[in-house]
């Protein structure tokens, strides 16, 4: 089941990212005095109550000009950059979550937020979607909570007074959070293998889909994000039902700092959950970017399986080993999964199009592949005769046997003597082994180590 997606919005230096740490549990969004420390989205899962959900810091925002000097809080700059942030925070998440300074009050900036949120929320069933909170940061005593009373101006409702840094009044807000979440059916509307095909702004996403559905269901652009939407599509394979969700990012308004490209990521990270088998497209003229390997990181994180498409590969000068180089950087880059298989395409021309969906599907039947506990063990018993496990602080690590409990990814149950004793380069080792037996092209593999005497 999908969790529903809280995206964090508002201006620089309101405690977003301590606020974040403190739902996520760990230090995960850099925290820093100077305003736009946070550069990059940021994902995690939280919990309250019993009630999973993921958590966005919307990072990105970068309020200086030109690297040089800060803008001031009322700059069109400066506007424009919050309110691309707040548009697709309401359009793309589940809640919104809209910090603000308790210390500050209310600033111009806070009021063009809310306005943007206040026009773009809708009404279903008489409910807003999707719910805004106005969290009250920095009320770090009782004066500071009574005057939170004045955010009652921006018209989104009761705010909530908090404070990220000690954790006061987060109660509250959660347990009215997780209560505006909407009740979601944990079976799946059908059986077809989901497909996300995933990128950066202008990878060639929405021409790619054209190609493979055959006609022109979405919109092709060369502007960076002409598609609003995640668009589902049903095609059938070789009598394989499979659904396209096809992603993208957002529409430039006016000049915008292209690090807002980076909101795409939202709807990518939502289209990836919803999915079994992502295409992550690589844009070949611009070559791997730092986006390109979070969007990877947020697959392996799913534990999605994937497929590299590297696009645009007919506008490339070619040698004869200038795929074998473009591989190799692109492994380099994402050397956390050396395991996806890569595939060089021209969506415009349909170079290689028709490879596209018969390796998708032999990713996904190989992500549900089960192998059998002897045959597994006798595969761990090879990897020990070729490499025994190195011993730490005098003990030995030693394994009993294995089993797989379960695919779709296929994740592995190891039982040995001591769980400590086993070290994450030798579970890479026993990962690399099985997959030299096994394959699981483009798949995750998850190996839980567990004492025998439990």
């Amino acid at each position: 089941m999908t969790k529903p997606v809280v995206a964090l919005v508002g201006r620089p230096n309101v405690g977003k990212s301590a606020f974040f740490n403190r739902l996520a549990g760990e230090r995960l969004a850099i925290v820093d005095e100077t305003p736009g420390t946070t550069r990059d989205r940021i994902f995690a899962e939280s919990e309250w109550n019993g009630v999973p959900f993921e958590i966005v810091d919307t990072g990105g925002i970068d309020p200086t000009h030109g690297g040089r000097t800060p803008l001031s809080v009322g700059s069109a700059d400066f506007i424009s950059q919050i309110r691309a942030q707040a548009e697709v925070a309401i359009r793309d998440a589940d809640a919104v979550l809209f910090l603000v300074d308790g210390d500050s009050g209310v600033t111009p900036p806070d009021r063009e937020v809310a306005s943007i949120l206040r026009r773009n929320q809708r009404m279903v069933d008489g409910n807003p979607v999707p719910p805004l909170f106005v969290v009250v940061n920095k009320c770090d005593s009782a004066g500071r909570r009574e005057a939170a009373a004045e955010f009652y101006e921006l018209g989104l409702g009761d705010p909530y007074p908090i404070s990220a840094l000690h954790g006061a009044g987060t109660g509250d807000l959660l347990d009215d959070l997780v209560a505006s979440f909407p009740v979601r059916d944990d079976a799946r509307e059908d059986e077809s293998v989901r497909i996300a095909i995933v990128g950066k702004p202008n990878a060639g996403k929405s021409s790619l889909l054209n190609r493979l559905v055959g006609q022109e269901r979405a919109i092709v652009s060369p502007i960076p994000g002409t598609t609003r939407d995640a668009i589902d599509t049903r095609i059938d394979v070789s009598g394989v039902a499979v659904t396209l969700i096809d992603t993208a990012g957002i529409r430039r308004r006016g000049k915008i700092d292209p690090g807002v490209e980076k909101y795409s990521v939202l709807r990518s990270f939502k289209a990836i959950e919803r999915a079994d088998v992502a295409l992550l497209m690589i844009d070949a003229e611009s070559g791997i970017s730092a986006q390109d390997a979070h969007i990877a990181g947020f697959i392996l994180e799913a534990w999605k399986s994937c497929v590299v498409l590297v696009n645009k590969w007919d506008a490339v000068e070619k040698d004869n080993h200038t795929m074998e180089q473009y591989t190799g950087r692109i492994r380099q880059e994402l050397n956390f999964m050396d395991y996806v298989p890569i595939l060089f395409i021209s969506a415009k021309t349909g170079q290689r199009v028709e490879q596209v969906m018969p390796l998708a599907l032999q990713v996904q039947e190989e992500r549900l592949a089960r192998i059998t506990t002897s045959s597994l063990n006798q595969a761990l018993q090879r990897a020990q005769d070729a490499h025994p496990a190195p011993s730490r602080a005098g003990r030995q690590l030693k394994i009993f046997y294995g089993t797989q409990v379960r695919s779709d990814p296929p994740t592995f149950m190891i039982y040995v003597n001591e769980p400590k004793l086993m070290h994450f380069s030798y579970l890479r080792y026993l990962e690399n082994r099985i997959r030299e037996e096994y394959g699981f092209l483009g798949t995750p593999i998850r190996i839980v180590t567990k004492s025998r005497r439990e």
